[in-house]
């Protein structure tokens, strides 16, 4: 009988490690290796004179002349036209207050990432944080002068229109989705002709519409601002999106699940609520967020019926004669705002995934 303690035999540096994450996935076959070298040196190539550009050669905090006698990037673009990039023609003396309504909607966001915070008091808080941002905006009460709708822009319009537009949008698709399969002919037809017409249309035209040709239809005396009317177009366009994704999952569902439901006698109601639609928009977490991402993106299409959006100041902005020239610094800035917010919606998807797979399981 053998006594020896067998020893114990480490694996190869080369398998495990650094070592053998570089040879697993970098160098795994001539094929593999030779991407790897090529896009080594093509980052060799771009990245040196990038980080030159960007950073050593650059100034931060000059005027446009001065900017032009370096060879770097000109950030101070960015930093003497901040407050306009991010307000527009808010009066200088109350930016304040839609800097608080932003501080106010991204604490709000923050804080309906976890979902162990989706309680009825959630409900009150936003109810409450919506009231106190409209105040700031808008003014009219004491102590704070009434802003016109007209002189909104920058980054609180962006986000208005896209944090509401998507708030709206979603309620309004999953409707559609459940009407274009409803039994009831009436309602399934009123679904189809408006998901087909809207998914038909460019946002554009409709953007043109809602600005130009609506109006013309309302009563004498009666007025709906610019913002309201772009709102109201994307929500209805992004809906009718999300209205196809949704009806996606709702035919994935197995017809056992209608039959369970059917013999615990649920009504139609109870059925969708309870049973149906929890476990179809889990399936289309990816393909919504998709949309929702691109309708967060479509926002910038304002700009062509002269909403001064963060785009629309940053156009406006550069055509000062001192800071022309300065475009790429100037929408590199606005690119990384517009990432920063499709990143966060990506990030709260993935994490939504992980949880309910593992209530799931």
């Amino acid at each position: 009988m053998q006594t020896a303690r067998s020893k114990i035999v480490k694996p190869p540096v080369t398998r495990v490690g650094v070592v053998g994450w570089v040879r697993a996935n970098l160098f795994d076959g001539w094929l593999n290796a030779f991407l790897t070298v090529v896009t080594l040196l093509v980052l060799w190539k771009l990245v040196p004179p990038l980080v030159q550009w960007a950073l050593i050669d650059s100034v931060w905090n000059t005027t446009g002349n001065a900017c032009r006698e370096t060879s770097g990037a000109c950030w101070s673009v960015i930093t003497a036209n901040l407050r306009f990039i991010l307000f527009g023609f808010f009066p200088p003396e109350a930016q304040w207050r839609p800097a608080a309504a932003m501080l106010i909607l991204f604490a709000l966001l923050f804080v309906s990432r976890e979902r162990s915070h989706w309680r009825q008091w959630l409900a009150y808080a936003w109810v409450f944080g919506l009231i106190v941002m409209a105040a700031l905006m808008r003014g009219g009460v004491p102590g704070l002068a009434p802003v016109d709708y007209d002189r909104w822009g920058g980054l609180p319009l962006t986000l208005l229109l896209s944090v509401f537009g998507l708030a709206g949008a979603y309620p309004l698709g999953v409707l559609l989705a459940l009407g274009r399969q409803s039994k009831m002919p009436a309602v399934r037809l009123i679904s189809v002709i408006y998901i087909e017409l809207i998914r038909g249309v460019p946002l554009i035209s409709l953007l043109f519409m809602g600005s130009i040709i609506l109006p013309l239809f309302l009563p004498e005396g009666v007025t709906l601002n610019k913002i309201l009317r772009a709102q109201v177009v994307i929500i209805l366009f992004t809906a009718a999106y999300i209205a196809e994704v949704v009806r996606g999952g709702l035919q994935g569902m197995p017809q056992g699940q209608y039959e369970a439901a059917a013999s615990m006698g649920l009504n139609y109601y109870q059925t969708m609520r309870l049973v149906i639609l929890p476990q179809a928009l889990k399936i289309v977490i990816p393909p919504t967020v998709s949309i929702l991402i691109s309708a967060f993106k479509d926002t910038s299409l304002v700009v062509i019926i002269a909403l001064f959006d963060l785009l629309k100041t940053t156009q406006t902005m550069l055509h000062n004669p001192e800071w022309m020239g300065f475009s790429r610094e100037a929408y590199l800035f606005v690119a990384l705002l517009y990432f920063l917010g499709c990143f966060w919606m990506a990030q709260f998807s993935r994490r939504l995934e992980r949880e309910l797979s593992t209530e799931q399981g």
